[in-house]
């Protein structure tokens, strides 16, 4: 059975939600895995996860328990993939990034920075025999095409494999990083150039998958051969209805083209979970292709549900929490 975690997280509300429905929400929590929703019907459904980060949880219990294990397997040349799922402006991108990969809140820091003060301070445990070597690749998916965040005029990225790299994307740009702060400045430079359209439910909604791909290569005076790590973070697109958020002519496309990629990547993690399933679906979308040798085998996968917890939100954050509790 795959290594696979699954967590949920609630955001707070936000003030459009309080005043429709003041400080009410759909959640009675159990305690850190356990909670149940009103549903549609105001009937209770009752969830279990890995762990349920509620209102108040802080930026570094979430990477804490999602981000560290993999973290140190990709030390240790095992694969690992961090993906975020669920509705657009659930907090998805705030959790990945904070309220920006540049921002100096230490508390507010999101993933993506605390990864990288991750592997970084866990090199330095390796001592000065190991010299190792840290690549940075961000691409997103947009209508089903790879489009490469450091050169435009990449945007229709092949994906290739072969027995010495495995799955990689053919022609994508590499960055070396050298330390936190040259990752912070690829980072930014990558995230401005994402595919963002606007919608009713979130005029900064991102159209696109978003990867964050690390190549952590590491090499030993006592080893002759190098070894290789990977770490995926996946800003999934916001799953919606397309009568929610008012799409129409090429934002409807768009919707369709990430619904079909996410039911792909559901189909894959469910098939990875139960184990009944000699075929696994790698390649009825581009994004399970790439993230083939990151979620199989030994690889070690986090899947982080974001909801809102109001009233105003409660079909799509049910959808979500269904989506996730299919894989828990």
């Amino acid at each position: 059975m795959a290594n696979i975690t699954v967590c949920v997280r609630f955001r707070p509300l936000i003030s459009s939600e309080k005043r429709l429905h003041d400080e009410s929400t759909r959640i009675q929590a159990f305690d850190t895995q356990s909670f149940a929703f009103k549903d549609e019907k105001e009937e209770d459904a009752i969830f279990c996860f890995d762990r349920v980060f509620y209102q108040d949880s802080e930026q570094v219990e979430v990477c804490d328990f999602l981000a560290t294990p993999i973290i140190e397997g990709a030390l240790n040349a095992i694969n690992g993939t961090i993906l975020i799922y669920g509705q657009t402006g659930a907090g998805k991108t705030y959790t990945m990034e904070g309220p920006s990969v540049l921002d100096e809140d230490q508390k507010k820091k999101g993933l993506l920075p605390r990864v990288v003060d991750g592997l970084f301070e866990g090199m330095k445990s390796f001592g000065e025999m190991t010299k190792w070597t840290v690549k940075l690749t961000m691409v997103e998916i947009y209508m089903d095409k790879i489009r490469d965040l450091f050169d435009a005029s990449k945007d229709n990225i092949q994906i290739k494999e072969n027995k010495c790299q495995g799955i990689f994307l053919s022609g994508a740009t590499e960055m070396p990083i050298k330390n936190a702060m040259e990752a912070l400045r690829c980072f930014h430079r990558g995230i401005s150039n994402r595919a963002v359209g606007e919608t009713q439910m979130n005029v900064a909604s991102s159209r696109s998958h978003s990867l964050y791909i690390f190549s952590v290569q590491q090499e030993s005076a006592s080893d002759v051969r190098s070894k290789i790590g990977k770490v995926v973070l996946v800003d999934l697109a916001g799953s919606e209805k397309a009568e929610k958020t008012g799409a129409g002519g090429t934002v409807l496309e768009e919707a369709k083209s990430i619904n079909k990629s996410l039911s792909a990547l559901g189909n894959v993690i469910n098939a990875l979970t139960t184990g009944k399933v000699n075929h696994i679906p790698y390649r009825d979308s581009r994004l399970t292709r790439i993230l083939q040798d990151a979620l199989g085998g030994n690889s070690r996968t986090a899947l982080l549900c974001c909801c809102s917890p109001s009233p105003t939100n409660a079909s799509e954050s049910l959808s979500t929490l269904r989506f996730g509790a299919r894989h828990a």
